[in-house]
């Protein structure tokens, strides 16, 4: 079986992937000084939990977080048996390159997900992420990713409203009833939730003008059906699609052994 490990810079994903179906899905808050050992007890305490019998025997990762890297590796290795692909480092394949200026280095997260919106879409596709960060990445035809936009990520800009103005409050994330709020709780909601939907459509029809051809928009991210609930920001919502562009980077790479 191939665990995919997504490291991002506010949790990490496991996903336990059968050739066929993701069997699980664990998350855990990223922190870069758990080490091999501590990963492994979670991640073995969860399966027992769950009643999930587990031979693991590839492993892919894909990390935002440098720091963290080494310990998944030493778990691969001590616990598995195996040395894992990771995205991003020279003897880990892209099933296209990515387009960028020289020198640039591209988010492992940003070239995942190409792989797995371009697998299941086809190209010329726009990839809008929700997550610490809000990306949006461009697709081209043949598959590659050919640059994007980062943005600041919605809880970020929550938590930093909050820290910054004394007065007000820590708020959750809601799709308000009205644009015009009457107390400051519903202002604030207001300003993140149609804000970040003008944000997003604004941003997603520049690119499309820059372009000049018919794109798709794709949302993924825990806050995409939130957003796509208060405007027509997305042709459809991938739910796993970073996981899912694990599987066809670890896919690519063994047909290419």
């Amino acid at each position: 079986m191939l665990l995919c490990i997504d490291c991002g810079n506010t949790n990490t994903v496991f996903s336990l992937w059968d050739g066929s179906e993701f069997l699980c899905t664990f998350r855990a808050a990223t922190e870069w000084q758990r080490t091999a050992d501590q990963y492994f007890v979670w991640w073995s305490t969860l399966l027992k939990h769950h009643k999930i019998k587990a031979d693991v025997s590839e492993v892919i990762i894909s990390s935002t977080v440098p720091r963290v890297v080494f310990n998944l590796r030493v778990m691969t290795d001590r616990y598995f048996g195996t040395r894992p692909y990771v995205v991003g480092k020279p003897d880990c394949l892209l099933p296209t390159s990515p387009r960028v200026d020289e020198g640039t280095t591209v988010g492992p997260d940003r070239l995942v997900n190409t792989a797995g919106a371009f697998d299941r879409h086809g190209g010329d596709l726009i990839i809008v992420d929700f997550g610490t960060a809000t990306t949006f990445d461009v697709v081209a035809s043949d598959g590659a990713y050919i640059g994007g936009v980062i943005a600041p990520g919605v809880n970020l800009s929550l938590e930093a409203l909050h820290q910054a103005a004394a007065a007000l409050p820590h708020v959750d994330i809601s799709k308000p009833q009205t644009v015009i709020g009457t107390n400051t709780v519903h202002c604030m909601q207001s300003g993140v939730f149609w804000g970040y939907v003008g944000l997003v459509n604004g941003l997603c029809e520049r690119i499309k003008e820059e372009y000049d051809r018919p794109m798709k928009v794709l949302g993924t991210g825990g806050l995409a059906p939130l957003f796509s609930s208060g405007y027509a920001l997305f042709d459809t919502i991938e739910d796993d699609l970073t996981m899912h562009g694990l599987t066809v980077i670890h896919r690519y790479n063994k047909d290419n052994e």
